[in-house]
């Protein structure tokens, strides 16, 4: 009975959460905890399982960009941009919304997809309120963008990083086998934004006179300040692509980048700490902690064991049903903890396979279903859960249910892609 009650507890927190009826931080927390004291955890080794507890590695990547990008918003780029990014598009909706997602989707390969919300959100606010456009179409249009571009690379999506390291797949081959989809994908989401977001791209800004008229190199209050700041974003970036080699994870580079900022800065911790997104973080660490019970009693290893019997020696159909199972599974259970659950049960699929051409298409198939999985829902990925953070503190808050109507349209579009990607490269 304790899967059952697991179970049961996580589907009424979700239902809460995806329902808002109440705040999705106490909801989290309050799972946790009942979790916890019904003993469906793992107790202190939550705080310590990579398999079984909190994600450290996310939290603090999280917490370390959130400081630098905090620190980077007071030297005026953020303005800059959005002025630049106005006039280029001469306050025209969809024009603007592609250049947005462009500048994402290239992006988040490289600076993985959390960061590069962490980036772009905050000029997307502003640039929305000089053209006194809705930010809330353009937030999500840049977050779909993101989950679908991270998945270029080992280094975009956090998924990838896991599989990457229980696979034994380097950076180079995350492109030959990754970025042809990604591509061809993206170009199709583009072209569906246009139908998807209709409504909010119909009318252009009346105010784009006065946005020509500004001039964007006045934003930039400090240049001295701006150059210390992008010198030590571009070690971060240097580090985020070299982790691998330096063995070093993401999430260090990014808390050693936050403290160097901090001192070739000198900013003032108080203010920095005040730019921090700490009901993010704190509703991270409750999800983690409810899926943490998921994984203790079995529940989630049970749905890949029954998965692994069903397909039997069909490889095709084990592809398929890795794409499209982590495709809905990711996109309820967060992609993070649960790529991390899954990569010993593909890894056994794997080392059954004929020929290691069969074993690797396994893989990418896996990598592509739970990448792709991240647009499922408002909380199946972290920059997803980043940007609603973001939103609501600019005033421009974001529903559980606005974001999913539009996801779940995209998921579906992307995995069907992606399995007809898998079936004529691998299998044809």
């Amino acid at each position: 009975m304790t899967p059952v009650v697991a179970l049961a507890v996580f589907v009424v927190a979700f239902f809460f959460i995806a329902t808002e009826k109440a705040d999705k931080v106490k909801v989290v927390l309050i799972a946790a905890g009942v979790m916890t004291v019904l003993g469906l955890t793992p107790g202190a080794e939550v705080f310590f399982s990579e398999h079984e507890g909190i994600d450290w590695n996310v939290i603090f990547l999280l917490l370390g960009m959130m400081i630098i990008v905090g620190i980077i918003k007071q030297t005026g780029i953020f303005d800059f941009l959005a002025i630049w990014a106005a006039k280029k598009s001469r306050g025209r909706p969809y024009r603007l919304m592609v250049m947005l997602m462009v500048i994402t989707a290239v992006a988040s390969p490289f600076l993985d997809n959390v960061t590069t919300i962490m980036l772009v959100a905050p000029v997307t606010v502003v640039v929305c309120n000089r053209l006194r456009f809705p930010a809330q179409p353009y937030l999500i249009a840049e977050v779909l963008a993101s989950n679908i571009g991270g998945a270029a690379t080992l280094i975009g999506d956090p998924p990838n990083i896991i599989i990457g390291s229980r696979a034994g797949l380097s950076f180079n081959d995350f492109l030959v086998h990754m970025a042809p989809i990604v591509v061809i994908t993206f170009i199709a989401f583009v072209a569906l934004t246009r139908v998807l977001f209709r409504k909010a791209l119909r009318n252009e800004s009346a105010h784009i006179d006065e946005v020509m008229a500004l001039q964007e190199r006045r934003a930039i209050t400090d240049p001295a300040l701006l150059a210390r700041c992008l010198g030590v974003l571009a070690l971060v970036v240097a580090g985020f692509a070299l982790h691998s080699v330096l063995h070093v994870e993401p999430s260090i580079v990014a808390l050693v980048g936050a403290g160097v900022m901090i001192l070739v800065t000198r900013a003032d911790v108080n203010d920095v700490m005040g730019e921090v997104e700490w009901p993010t973080l704190v509703f991270f660490g409750g999800l983690f902690v409810m899926v943490s019970g998921l994984v203790h009693t079995g529940v989630i290893e049970s749905i890949g064991e029954w998965a692994v019997e069903t397909v039997g020696n069909d490889y095709v159909t084990a592809a398929t049903g890795l794409l499209f199972g982590s495709a809905v599974l990711g996109a309820f259970f967060d992609n993070i903890p649960y790529t991390a659950t899954m990569a010993p049960i593909v890894e056994g699929l794997v080392e059954g396979a004929p020929d290691p051409g069969t074993g690797q298409a396994l893989w990418w198939a896996f990598a592509l279903g739970a990448d792709f999985s991240g647009n499922g829902t408002a909380v199946a990925a972290s920059a997803n859960v980043v940007a609603l953070g973001i939103a609501a503190r600019t005033g421009h808050p974001i529903s559980f249910w606005q974001f999913t109507r539009y996801g779940i349209v995209v998921t579906v579009l992307s995995t069907l892609m992606a399995w007809a990607y898998v079936l004529l490269r691998y299998f044809t």
